[in-house]
C-alpha cells in the first residue's frame, strides 16, 4: 500500500478498508497475507507472511504517512521476488493514490508479473488521470484488474476487497460461481 503524504488525509479511512481486506482474508484459514509499504524517501517496508488478522492490524496501525514519491516498481519487483520463492503467492492487492514512475518501468515489470502468473488488482483511490493511466496498463497486461473507488463507495470497496480474496484464493472460477456483483465486476475486469 502506499504510505506518502497524498494518502494523509484518508488515511483513517483507507486503514479500515485495509482491515477490512485482513478479515476478508481470515474468513479463508489457509491464506496468508504480507503486509508491504512504501513511503518517505526510499522506505519500503514488508512484514512478515501472517494469516492472523489481528497481527496484520496491530502492524498496520504502526504505519503512518510520511513525504515522499511512490514506489510502486520496488513493490512489483519485492512481489516477483516473493512469488519465486512460493508458488504460493495467487495475486497483488496494491491501494494506492498516484504513480509516479516512468511507465515505461511500470510497463516492463507488469508483463513480468504476467509471465509469473502473478495478477495485479489496483485499487485507486481517487481520480489522478496519470494513476488511472498507469494502473489501466499494470492490470491490463499482467492479467489483473484496477478499480477506482472514492469516500462514497466504502461498502463497494469492501464488497470487491472480498471478492479479490475469493479470486485470490479460488481464480476465476470462484469468481464465475461467486453470486454478489463484486464479483461479477471484478472479474470483468480482470484482463
Amino acid at each position: 500500500m502506499d504510505a506518502t503524504a497524498s494518502r494523509q488525509p484518508t488515511w483513517d479511512y483507507a486503514s479500515k478498508l485495509h482491515h477490512t481486506l485482513f478479515d476478508a482474508a481470515a474468513e479463508d484459514k489457509s491464506l496468508s497475507l504480507q503486509l508491504c509499504f512504501f513511503r518517505g524517501l526510499g522506505e519500503f517496508s514488508a512484514s512478515a507472511w501472517l494469516s492472523d488478522p489481528e497481527s496484520l492490524k496491530a502492524q498496520l496501525s504502526q504505519v503512518n504517512c510520511v513525504g515522499g514519491a511512490t514506489q510502486i516498481a520496488t513493490l512489483l519487483r519485492h512481489s516477483m521476488y516473493e512469488g519465486s520463492q512460493s508458488n504460493a503467492l495467487k495475486a497483488v492487492v496494491f491501494i494506492g493514490d498516484a504513480a509516479e514512475e516512468s511507465l515505461d518501468e511500470l510497463r516492463g515489470l507488469a508483463i513480468q508479473c504476467r509471465l509469473k502468473e502473478l495478477p495485479l488488482l489496483l485499487f485507486q483511490e481517487g481520480r489522478d488521470e496519470r494513476a488511472s493511466e498507469a494502473f489501466k496498463l499494470m492490470a491490463t497486461l499482467s492479467g489483473g484488474a484496477h478499480l477506482q473507488f472514492d469516500d462514497a463507495s466504502g461498502g463497494k470497496l469492501r464488497d470487491l476487497l472480498r471478492a479479490a480474496v475469493k479470486f485470490t484464493t479460488g481464480g476465476r472460477k470462484a469468481l464465475q460461481t461467486g453470486t454478489t456483483d463484486s464479483d461479477k465486476l471484478l472479474l470483468n475486469q480482470l484482463k
